[in-house]
């Protein structure tokens, strides 16, 4: 999708001229007078014309959305637009901020991930998941799906967003089920444009309840008022127009630089939160058994089963190990993730002739985030081995654990929680990579009235480079806990037998006994990196054969045409070291590609008649041939637009939608890692009988035995299937459009929703897993538990869930969203402007498997829904200026709906161990100020702060929170940081 330079020019025009501000234009309504300033920070549905009025006499635009380009194209989708003043007001730095604030957007993948962070950013519609929306800039796709990152954009260098929550898989290619996000981009610049950024996070902690729970375990509270998270953002734009302009490049460069914010810093976050009280009334704080005193559970040998613990003391003696040994995880945890990146590109056209305009772009990022959790342990759930002479086992250790072989060669296995935290201890940290490239090029022109083509080529890399440190290997720690006396010297039998030369010995059986030598010898970093490519090439024919004469003997308007092909190829290449091997990551690599052909037809059958305004008929279809597939795919769209007057406009559309797998969902390595649950199972007094834990492999020597799931976490395996099929999609939206010409500068669109996924390619929650084959003695949801043999645990090398990725059941939301903008003057002395978005959300619905029933989300919260889902969301915003626009106040109000907790549902899917204190969450509204001044011509400053009244998230209890919670709460839903101020520059020349 391209667009005719001279017409972005016009509509760039008093932007770029004093750089700070708001171009509005690119969501206004056809009767808005474009001769008026743009009102500043625009945010609302697309009304009737999204890319504005100011296009000249024939001119073609392009809507996201569809390829068929006309005078006065009007949007049959529903699009939200969010304009770079928008973007400035709200001082982001991280675009997906930007879009989560959105009713019809969930946080995805953000900057306040750290345990399990891939140090991406994503963006998630409708909250069907982020692999079924396209992410597009200037329509042309950003980068792999599975790849997709929007750190590559720089915030700075957006026009506008235009967010399709729809279908348009017909229009763009299978993965946009939901819809896409389309980036337009400044790429026209006449100059230089310079705009800085900084800011600051200053929170008050005066969270009391947090805080005497805090107290009450011994723990440290957080600081009174931190000041952190810092954030510094600069990009310079150089462009300039040649051949008697005929030609332009526009080039940028850009540096951001984030800190951290620890979880220590924060009331929220001070420690692991965990229910306690009668009916779980209220909270306390909870940890790991992975202790730095030092947990040891025999599995062989006379105490078998039981649990020791390390004084803490440092003296070589064990007592029975209770929950007061517990470890407060959280303090050095990231809440907010430091980050550095540098980004650069270019974007060039050049008009040979009109019939021949070659133009190219390239965007460049190199982007080093961190992520950081505490230290690392020699953690349970794998089996070590000590043998019984060992010269560190005093002796009453030695005969618990070996009785009276205490003393011999004799050996016994054990899990072992030992987390050091004194001497060379370090937290863990994820140093994340990410180098991307993306190179497009084409030429494009009109080759005759009312016909223009459009060949291109895109290429992106996305190289991802992982170094995980401070972590314990194992194995080296296992040969480290094997030592013998030596002429006194306590040494390794590996060295002695030759096996491991290097091996210093471990001391796990006293506090702070491991020698600084030993944290050199077990702490090694494991390094991994993967390369993901695509290849697209594309043509289009677009037709306007108005001039032909070729239309509805009722319209003035002729029918427009598309015709296109394009080729894509996508790989994926994942590497480990040896030790990332050992620790359970795998390899992985594939390929596909795949060939389409697609088509839009619009047939306008009336116009500027009595009653007949606009009514339009609009279809699509496209045809792919996948070679990961057995046959082709077809997807395909109908809609229809009818205004009676010029101020009502009805718009409907329906969109068939089959999604193949991608690439990741493909072939990603098979790896265990950790999710939020508990094992009913485990503990002196399972919850569950004996015979439910038969039926998921637990003997009846295991029954009351089995070791509960450390700090709640279980493991569950994940990774990709090459059997996967492709899913279907229907999506269904109706809407009406009003911009009423006795009321100048409003509009107002109401867009029902309603899609429905079937086939979704997904894996089934563990949660979901654990309480179904509880609950009903399903034995597909009891087959999928892998325990460990020799324990029964759920947790670590041997014990797990199975929740690889395959096809369920089915997906659907439906819902209505509701935008309005509109702007005054008074006294033609201030200018007032208001946007308003919302959504109100009528359900969400999951079902698992074909013909299992389904669990609606709406509302809720909790381990199987995950993040909030609210009712209802919104955002408005007013922005009072002066009649020339030279400075502006705003205030911005953001509303996420109360949800209650899942657990406490009678649903059968979804229904848990009841809790009082986290039932629900209320209502939460967020209110931001800021304001701009244009100080001189071209040069401006802004200011903001964001959540001005300081309002803390929600406590949530560990066990309750899913993908994407961190700290007690869900930081993309709720603001984690506080209070947060910035203040920018913006500089034209």
């Amino acid at each position: 999708m391209t667009f005719r330079r001279n017409r972005i020019r016009v509509l760039q025009g008093s932007c770029a001229a004093i750089a700070f501000t708001v171009c509005a234009a690119g969501v206004q309504a056809q009767t808005i007078d474009t001769t008026n300033a743009e009102p500043a920070g625009d945010l609302a549905r697309a009304r009737a014309e999204p890319t504005g009025n100011a296009t000249g006499p024939g001119e073609d635009i392009v809507v996201t959305g569809t390829r068929i380009q006309r005078p006065g194209m009007t949007s049959n989708s529903p699009i939200t637009a969010v304009d770079a003043g928008e973007i400035r007001l709200q001082g982001a730095t991280n675009i997906e901020n930007v879009l989560n604030r959105l009713p019809q957007v969930t946080p995805d993948a953000n900057e306040n991930v750290s345990n399990g962070s891939d140090g991406t950013a994503r963006i998630n519609l409708r909250n069907l998941g982020s692999n079924r929306n396209l992410i597009l800039v200037n329509g042309q796709r950003l980068l792999p799906i599975q790849a997709t990152d929007v750190n590559l954009i720089p915030a700075a260098l957006v026009k506008r967003i235009d967010v399709v929550t729809g279908g348009a898989s017909a229009v763009y290619g299978s993965d946009a089920v939901s819809g896409v996000v389309n980036f337009i981009m400044l790429d026209d610049l006449n100059g230089a444009r310079l705009d800085v950024q900084y800011g600051f996070s200053a929170h008050h902690n005066n969270n009391d309840f947090a805080r005497d729970i805090v107290s009450a375990n011994g723990y440290s509270n957080a600081l009174s008022s931190p000041v952190d998270g810092q954030k510094f953002e600069a990009t310079l734009a150089l462009g300039a127009n040649f051949a008697d302009n005929r030609g332009n490049v526009t080039a940028y460069f850009g540096y951001r630089d984030i800190q951290p914010i620890v979880q220590a810093h924060r009331d929220v976050s001070a420690c692991a939160f965990d229910p306690a009280g009668t009916g779980n009334s209220t909270l306390t704080c909870g940890g790991s058994s992975n202790n730095p005193f030092g947990l040891f559970q025999p599995l062989t040998g006379p105490s078998a089963g039981l649990r020791f613990n390390n004084t803490r003391d440092g003296n070589r003696t064990w007592v029975p190990y209770d929950s007061s040994f517990r470890y407060n995880t959280s303090p050095l945890n990231y809440f907010q993730r430091s980050d550095k990146r540098y980004t650069a590109g270019a974007f060039a056209h050049y008009e040979v002739t009109p019939a021949a305009e070659v133009y190219g772009s390239f965007m460049y990022m190199d982007d080093n985030t961190y992520s950081q959790v505490a230290p690392s342990a020699l953690f349970q759930g794998t089996t070590y081995t000590i043998n019984c002479n060992n010269p560190f086992l005093s002796q009453e250790q030695g005969q618990s654990l070996c009785g009276a072989g205490y003393g011999t060669s004799a050996t016994q296995d054990l899990f072992i929680g030992y987390r050091p935290v004194a001497g060379n201890a370090k937290p863990r940290r994820d140093d994340l990579r990410h180098t991307d490239f993306r190179v497009t090029g084409g030429v494009r022109g009109e080759i005759a009235e009312g016909i223009r083509y459009d060949v291109n080529g895109l290429f992106s890399s996305v190289l991802f480079n992982e170094n995980y440190q401070n972590d314990i290997d194992p194995q080296a720690a296992n040969r480290g806990l094997q030592v013998v006396n030596v002429n006194g010297v306590a040494t390794c039998t590996s060295v002695i037998d030759g096996t491991d030369p290097d091996c210093v010995p471990l001391d796990v059986f006293r506090y702070n006994g491991i020698s600084d030598e030993a944290f050199d010898y077990i702490y090694a970093p494991t390094f991994t990196r993967g390369l993901d490519k695509e290849t697209v090439i594309s043509g289009t024919v677009t037709a306007d054969l108005t001039s032909y004469g070729i239309k509805s003997p009722w319209s003035d308007e002729g029918i427009g045409v598309v015709l296109g092909v394009e080729h894509r190829r996508e790989s994926l290449k994942f590497e480990a070291d040896a030790l990332a091997q050992r620790k359970g990551t795998q390899e992985s690599q594939g390929k596909f590609n795949v060939t389409e052909f697609f088509t839009e037809v619009r047939l306008p059958i009336a116009s500027g008649r009595p009653f007949l305004e606009a009514l339009a008929l609009t279809g699509g279809y496209r045809l792919s041939n996948y070679s990961s597939m057995e046959k082709k795919i077809s997807t395909y769209k109908i809609e229809g637009e009818y205004a009676p007057v010029k101020d009502i406009r009805f718009r409907a559309s329906y969109n068939r939608a089959i999604r193949a797998p991608n690439i990741s969902e493909l072939f990603a390595p098979q790896q265990i890692g950790n999710v939020s649950a508990q094992d009913p199972c485990s503990g002196p007094n399972p919850t569950a009988t004996l015979g439910q834990c038969q039926l998921t492999g637990v003997t009846t020597a295991q029954y009351g035995h089995i070791f509960e799931c450390p700090s709640e976490v279980c493991s569950a395996q994940g990774g990709g299937n090459p059997s996967l099929r492709p899913e279907e999609a229907d999506t269904y939206t109706a809407g009406i459009v009003l911009t009423p010409q006795f009321l100048p500068r409003f509009n107002l669109s109401v867009d029902y929703f309603n899609i429905k996924v079937k086939d979704y390619i997904s894996s089934v929650p563990a949660s979901l897993i654990i309480s179904q084959c509880f609950a009903t003695g399903d034995p597909f949801f009891c087959g999928l538990f892998t325990r460990d043999p020799r324990s029964g645990v759920l947790f670590g090398e041997a014990g797990y869930v199975e929740s690889t990725t395959q096809n369920t059941g089915s997906l659907k939301t439906s819902g209505i969203d509701i935008g309005a903008n509109w702007s005054t003057r008074i006294a033609d002395k201030v200018a007032v402007d208001v946007a308003f978005v919302g959504t109100w959300l009528n359900e969400l619905l999951n079902e698992p498997l074909p013909g299992l029933g389904a669990y609606d989300c709406k509302g809720l919260f909790g381990p199987t829904c995950g993040q909030p889902t609210p009712e209802w969301r919104h955002q408005a915003r007013i922005t009072v200026s002066d009649a020339n626009r030279i400075g502006s106040v705003s205030l911005n109000w953001r509303y996420i709906g109360g949800t209650k907790l899942t657990n406490n549902t009678d649903d059968p899917f979804l229904t848990g161990p009841s809790y009082i204190i986290n039932s629900k969450i209320k209502a939460y509204n967020y209110f931001d100020l800021a304001a701009s001044v244009e100080v001189k011509e071209g040069i401006a400053f802004r200011f903001g702060v964001n959540n001005l009244f300081d309002k803390d998230p929600p406590v949530i209890a560990q066990g309750l929170l899913s993908a994407f919670g961190n700290g007690n709460t869900y930081p993309g839903v709720y603001d984690i940081a506080g209070r947060s101020l910035f203040a920018g520059l913006s500089a034209a020349f």
